[in-house]
C-alpha cells in the first residue's frame, strides 16, 4: 500500500527536469481544435461569425448573433498516431478515445421594438479544450549515453547536491526504503534531488556509487559500463482532460454591433505514466555491472483556474463582418503528485544476475502552485454571400514567453522567457449551403511556441464536414486532421536525449442541435 507524504517545498516543480516542466506548463497554455462539428469543420474560424455554441470560445459576442434559443452537444472520436525516430530506429504508437467534448445552450431575449439594444443573449457552454489521452513509444540504440547521467546529475552537484551517503550512515537500523525516501523528501533542502540520487545510489539502485561514502560532498561514479551500446525504450501513456465552462452574456446594438463577455471556469486532471527501459551489450567482467534498468514515474496533475474574455463583432455591411476578441490569461492553481519505481539488473561473468528493486511506495504530494498562461488577441474577418455561402478568417496572437509560475520558479521562468516566443495562429473556414444541406471546409496553421521551432514545431490542420437542417433540429458531422512534429528529451536533466515525434491527430465529431 502506498503512503502519501506532503512536501512543503516544491521539490518536484523547483528541481525536476526543466524542459519537462516547461513542456507541462506549455501543455496548459495551448488549445486543441475542439468544439461543435460545424466549428471544427470550418477550422474554428468563427471570430466574426458567431451563431455557434463553440464560437463563444473565440469571441463571446457570438451569442448575440443567434436568432433563437439553442441547445447542442457534440460527441467526438479522437485518434492520435505518434511516429517516433530515435537514433534511426522508427516506432509508432496510437491511441483512440471517445468523449462528450461539448455541451451548451444559449437563450435569446428580444427587447422592445423601439429600443436600439435589440437583444440580450445568455449562454453557458462546456468545451473539452484539450484531450490529454495519448500514447508515445520510442525505441532505439543510443551509442553514447546511458540513463546513469540522470542520477549522476542529481548527485554530482557539490555543496548544493544531495548528501545521500551521510544520510545512509546516520539512518536508523532497519529503516525501510519508504522511510528513507520520505525522510529525504521532507527534511532535506534538496527534496526531489536527494530522492533521485538515493534511488540510484549503490545501497539501493546500484546505478551510481559514491567515491567516498563517508563524505557528504563526495563525487559519484557510474556502475553502468561505458564501453557498450545502450538499447533504450521510452513509453509515455497519458490520460485526462482540460475542461472549460463558459458563462456568457452578449447584446446587440441595432443588429450592427455585437458585444459579449465570458467568465470561464477551468478544471484539469492529467495522469502521465512513463517507463524508461535500458540494456547494454558491454562485455561482462568478474565484477557486477549494471546490465538492465527500468525506471517508472507516475505524475498526476490536477487543479482549477479562471479566465475571462471580451469581444465585439461589427456588421460593416450586410456582407462584411469584422471581429475583435481578447482572452485573458488563465490563472491556475495546480497540484502535483509523483510516485517512482526503479528496477536494476546487475550481471557478472559466471555469476547469477542480481535484481534490485527500489519501490518506495510513496506518493510525493507537493504544495499547490500557481500557473499563469499567456493572454490572446484574435482579429477576424468574414464575408457572407447572402444565405448561400460564407468565408471566414481568424488570426490570433499569443506570446508564450509570458507563461509564469509563481513562487520558487525563477529559474524555470527565466528559461520560459528565453526559449519561448510569440506565436501566430491562422484559421480559415468556408461554408456553402444547398437548401437544407451545408458543405464545409477549413484550414488551420499555428506557429511553433519555441524560438528554435524544433522542440515543438508548427501545426498544420485541415478539416471538412457537412450539416443538415430538419427545421428545429440540426445534425452536423466533421472530420479534422492535424499534424505537428516535436523533439523533446526523455528527461530534462543529465540524460536529455530524446526522439523525434511526428504526431498525427484524426478526429470525427457529431453534433446535435435543437432550437428551443
Amino acid at each position: 500500500m502506498k503512503k502519501y507524504i506532503f512536501l512543503l517545498a516544491l521539490g518536484l516543480t523547483a528541481t525536476m527536469a526543466q524542459s519537462q516542466e516547461l513542456s507541462d506548463a506549455l501543455l496548459y497554455s495551448q488549445d486543441n481544435l475542439n468544439g461543435t462539428a460545424r466549428f471544427r469543420a470550418m477550422g474554428g474560424a468563427f471570430g466574426a461569425l458567431g451563431g455557434d455554441l463553440s464560437s463563444l470560445n473565440v469571441n463571446p459576442a457570438g451569442s448575440a448573433i443567434f436568432v433563437n434559443n439553442q441547445l447542442g452537444l457534440t460527441l467526438s472520436n479522437s485518434n492520435i498516431k505518434n511516429n517516433s525516430n530515435y537514433f534511426g530506429s522508427a516506432t509508432s504508437d496510437k491511441n483512440s478515445s471517445f468523449d462528450l467534448n461539448q455541451a451548451g445552450t444559449v437563450f435569446v431575449f428580444n427587447n422592445k421594438p423601439d429600443s436600439n439594444w435589440t437583444k440580450i443573449a445568455l449562454g453557458i457552454n462546456y468545451d473539452n479544450v484539450n484531450n490529454f489521452d495519448n500514447k508515445i513509444f520510442s525505441a532505439g540504440t543510443n551509442p553514447t549515453n546511458s540513463i546513469d547521467k540522470y542520477f549522476l546529475s542529481y548527485a554530482n552537484t557539490g555543496n548544493n547536491g544531495a548528501p545521500v551517503p551521510q544520510e545512509f550512515v546516520n539512518r536508523k537500523a532497519g529503516e525501510s526504503i519508504s522511510d528513507l525516501y520520505s525522510f529525504l523528501g521532507n527534511n532535506l533542502p534538496y527534496g526531489f534531488a536527494a530522492q533521485q540520487a538515493m534511488i540510484g545510489f549503490y545501497d539501493q539502485g546500484f546505478i551510481i556509487d559514491a567515491n567516498d561514502v563517508n563524505n557528504p560532498n563526495s563525487t559519484y561514479s557510474s556502475l553502468v559500463p561505458n564501453n557498450g551500446n545502450y538499447y533504450q525504450e521510452n513509453s509515455v501513456v497519458s490520460t485526462g482532460y482540460n475542461g472549460k465552462l463558459s458563462f456568457n452574456a452578449a447584446t446587440s446594438y441595432k443588429d450592427k454591433l455585437f458585444l459579449g463577455l465570458n467568465l470561464n471556469s477551468h478544471f484539469t486532471d492529467l495522469q502521465k505514466n512513463s517507463r524508461f527501459y535500458e540494456d547494454n551489450n558491454a562485455p561482462l567482467t568478474n565484477n557486477y555491472t549494471v546490465s538492465q534498468i527500468q525506471f517508472d514515474n507516475t505524475l498526476n496533475t490536477y487543479g482549477t483556474g479562471f479566465s475571462f474574455q471580451a469581444g465585439a463583432i461589427a456588421k460593416v455591411t450586410e456582407q462584411v463582418r469584422v471581429g475583435l476578441a481578447y482572452e485573458s490569461s488563465t490563472w491556475y492553481n495546480l497540484n502535483d503528485e509523483l510516485s517512482q519505481k526503479l528496477i536494476v539488473v546487475s550481471s557478472a561473468t559466471s555469476l547469477a544476475d542480481i535484481t534490485d528493486t527500489v519501490d518506495p511506495r510513496v506518493v510525493n504530494v507537493y504544495e499547490t502552485y500557481k500557473l499563469q498562461t499567456p493572454s490572446k488577441i484574435t482579429g477576424s474577418f468574414a464575408y457572407v454571400f447572402g444565405k448561400s455561402a460564407l468565408i471566414s478568417v481568424d488570426y490570433a496572437m499569443k506570446d508564450y514567453s509570458n507563461i509564469k509560475l509563481k513562487s520558487g520558479f525563477e529559474g524555470l521562468n527565466s528559461d520560459i522567457n528565453s526559449l519561448l516566443d510569440n506565436s501566430g495562429e491562422l484559421r480559415i473556414g468556408a461554408e456553402y449551403r444547398i437548401n437544407a444541406l451545408s458543405l464545409r471546409g477549413g484550414y488551420r496553421y499555428e506557429q511553433s511556441p519555441y524560438k528554435n521551432g524544433v522542440t515543438v514545431g508548427d501545426l498544420t490542420g485541415y478539416s471538412a464536414g457537412l450539416g443538415y437542417s430538419f427545421g428545429g433540429t440540426k445534425v452536423d458531422l466533421a472530420y479534422s486532421y492535424g499534424k505537428r512534429n516535436s523533439e523533446q528529451g526523455f528527461f530534462g536533466q543529465g540524460f536529455t536525449d530524446g526522439a523525434k515525434i511526428d504526431a498525427i491527430n484524426n478526429n470525427v465529431s457529431l453534433s446535435l442541435l435543437f432550437e428551443l
